[in-house]
């Protein structure tokens, strides 16, 4: 494997079929990696586009071999037979990249018990069932990761207030971060968490938190894959543990020009939920 590189590297990504998720994936594919894409999403959604093969097609054209694996991570049994079957098609797993998640920016009268655990099933108890599935095959690993896209955890109210039933989901996934490294770091798993310092031009944004308008004051999906990638490459027993924002990975890796990643770089930009 090539210094700097995930050449070879199996990763195992939830969420895989956009977004975020996506763009981590391409980017270890451009390092010839293994990608087993995680996702729900077998057929073209109205408001989200791509789904698991549209995503394969891509990272297998950007140099990386792919598997679509139709997965609902809520599900302890499709979580393990995902897992099953990307160890059987690559010879296990490198790095997991806990990405999927569910969001609902409303108050407590707002919203509903379905919602609220929807929320808490995909992204705390998701994030705990796919690091314990892929855990026994992380240990076996030479340069093991777990990261996952979660926030600095923060007991200010300011991040409770608005939309507390979302902020516990996330800081759940983040306690898995600040749990699991210490755990495991005997293993030499290192398991970080990763947040954008901004918005990220992605469906939800578009969707969910301000439609074109918040698009425009976003950056692209690729500052995160950049510094995913930089986190990656790492050896697992030097960082674990750690809270990062996608500009601290990547300024304190020589980046200084940013510019390259907003959508519109005559706008100013949005911060991210979360950040102090």
């Amino acid at each position: 494997m090539k210094t700097g590189s995930l050449e070879g590297k199996t990763l195992f990504i939830t969420g895989a079929s956009r977004g975020i998720g996506k763009a981590i994936a391409l980017r270890a594919a451009q390092d010839g990696a293994n990608v087993a894409v995680v996702a729900k999403t077998a057929a073209p959604h109205p408001r989200l586009p791509g789904t698991v093969y549209t995503a394969v097609e891509e990272l297998e054209a950007a140099g990386g071999r792919a598997i679509g694996l139709i997965t609902d991570i809520r599900f302890e049994e499709q979580v393990e037979a995902a897992v099953a079957k990307t160890v059987e098609t690559f010879g296990g797993i490198d790095i997991l990249v806990n990405n999927a998640s569910a969001i609902s920016l409303t108050g407590t009268l707002e919203t509903t018990m379905k919602r609220f655990d929807l929320m808490h099933q995909v992204n705390a108890r998701g994030a705990f069932l796919c690091s314990k599935t892929c855990l026994p095959h992380l240990k076996r690993a030479q340069n093991p990761h777990i990261l996952t896209l979660s926030p600095p955890l923060s007991m200010r109210p300011r991040w409770f207030e608005p939309h507390c039933a979302y902020t516990m989901a996330k800081f759940g996934m983040s306690m898995c971060v600040l749990g699991m490294a210490a755990e495991f770091r005997r293993d030499r798993v290192a398991v970080n968490a990763l947040w954008p310092r901004t918005m990220i031009a992605t469906a939800a944004v578009r969707n969910l938190l301000g439609g074109e308008q918040a698009v425009a004051a976003s950056r692209r999906p690729e500052i995160v894959a950049d510094a995913a990638h930089v986190l990656l490459t790492r050896a697992s027993d030097e960082v674990t543990g750690q809270f990062f924002t996608d500009e601290q990975v990547l300024k304190e890796a020589g980046v200084t020009e940013f510019s390259k990643y907003a959508l519109r770089p005559d706008v100013e930009l949005i911060p991210d939920l979360f950040l102090d």
